[in-house]
């Protein structure tokens, strides 16, 4: 507890309680200094202070309890604008309920009056916690469970090992990682999930390929930056052989000029933690830890890939560590900032030239994030449905790599699909 932080009312209570003998035993006089003391430390007046020490210790019940400062129709609201993010913490959710509000009813899926709107502007974390109890998610979301590193080799040795700073302020510095789709056994070639995130706004890039060569991870990564709004300053994976092999490092430094690589510690998961993060968030809280090694099932998992890339960088805030507040040598504090999704914090550096910045404008405007969340868990139906790969049946990898075509469309495309 901090040293200026006031005292609680059952604080000063039991501070009163134990100077009550002291009280009644002492005279006149010394009551009046009891009383200069007590007024002192509990900045009570010195009336209340009295009438608590001749009268009952414990606190009374309100004759009269309040009534509710927020109806139905905040409730309704929230429980709309929480089913379209995902369901987020308070913290990230109440700063975005306004926005979000006019958003979703521009798309018609809310209706909102002038007087809701300005009681979600005023609603606080403490009681958007209340309600999101009473009208938030009925079930979790899946368990997280990573797979192990790979050992590194000799080559590691030629690029640093670094942690990029939680407050990195300039944008372009990507964690990268991958996700293995393997389910029990991690035998034959089975699907993996590509994931570069940037430190300092969040903005995630993500793309699914079958296996991990590096002719599916150049043409994961060529769809990746091919997609990218903002130039790459630095590229920072762990170290698996995946990433840190002579063919994809030099696909690297032909198409990312003057980009620094990096690499976390071995064995070391929070050198990486915001990608780790989005490891769990993004990609095992929607398809969990199943086995997916067939092409119908890998054509179904970029599809829904392309919605959640549209839904985590255009509607889900993020929030981002401001300040770390050290309480003694081994306690701190942190303090996070305003909850904000990843392209308005990318707006908010003045970095992204016109075209791209029109561009992604217009698709955040046309797009209605509750129909997005319903083709993802549509889409998610759809996968979990898709058998596995047969043991007689192979898959050719060329038929499986992202074509130049799809790369061109990717931000213009309607991203609605149909129950198969």
């Amino acid at each position: 507890m901090s040293e200026i932080e006031p005292m609680s009312v059952d604080e000063r209570r039991k501070y009163i309680h134990k100077m009550r003998a002291r009280y009644r035993k002492g005279s006149k006089k010394e009551k009046g200094k009891l009383l200069d003391e007590i007024e002192a430390v509990t900045e009570m007046h010195r009336k209340s202070v009295i009438r608590i020490l001749n009268g009952q210790l414990s606190r009374r019940k309100r004759s009269r309890e309040r009534g509710r400062a927020y109806g139905v129709e905040v409730d309704d609201a929230i429980r709309v604008i929480a089913l379209s993010l995902d369901y987020p913490c308070a913290e990230r959710l109440q700063p975005n309920l306004v926005w979000m509000a006019r958003h979703l009813a521009s798309h018609q899926e809310l209706i909102v009056s002038e007087e809701t709107l300005k009681k979600l502007e005023q609603v606080s974390c403490s009681t958007l916690k209340r309600v999101l109890k009473r009208v938030g998610r009925s079930q979790p979301k899946m368990t997280t469970q990573q797979p192990k590193r790979p050992k590194r080799a000799g080559i590691h040795k030629a690029y640093p090992m670094r942690k990029i700073p939680w407050n990195e302020p300039e944008t372009g510095h990507f964690e990268v990682d991958l996700v293995h789709h393997c389910g029990e056994a991690a035998t034959g070639d089975y699907i993996h999930t590509i994931q570069m995130v940037d430190v300092a706004t969040g903005w995630c890039e993500i793309a699914a390929v079958m296996g991990r060569s590096y002719r599916v991870m150049k043409n994961g990564f060529a769809f990746m930056l091919s997609r990218l709004p903002i130039p790459v300053v630095e590229l920072h994976p762990d170290n698996g052989s995946e990433f840190f092999n002579q063919h994809l490092l030099r696909f690297w430094k032909h198409a990312l000029i003057d980009t620094e690589i990096t690499r976390s510690r071995p064995y070391q998961k929070n050198d990486n933690r915001f990608i780790e993060e989005n490891n769990r968030s993004l990609v095992r809280a929607y398809v969990g830890h199943d086995r997916f090694d067939t092409q119908d099932q890998l054509k179904t998992l970029r599809l829904l890939y392309e919605h959640l890339w549209l839904y985590h960088n255009f509607f889900q805030p993020v929030m981002r560590l401001q300040e770390k507040i050290y309480l003694n040598e081994f306690q701190y504090q942190r303090k996070y900032d305003q909850a904000k999704t990843p392209y308005d914090r990318l707006k908010e550096k003045n970095i992204l030239d016109k075209n791209w910045m029109q561009r992604l404008d217009d698709l955040r405007t046309r797009t209605n994030p509750m129909t997005v969340r319903e083709q993802i868990d549509l889409l998610i139906a759809n996968l979990l449905s898709l058998p596995v790969l047969d043991r007689s049946e192979t898959v050719n990898i060329f038929e499986t790599l992202i074509q130049e075509a799809d790369i061109s469309v990717t931000l213009s495309n309607d991203l609605t699909i149909t129950a198969q």
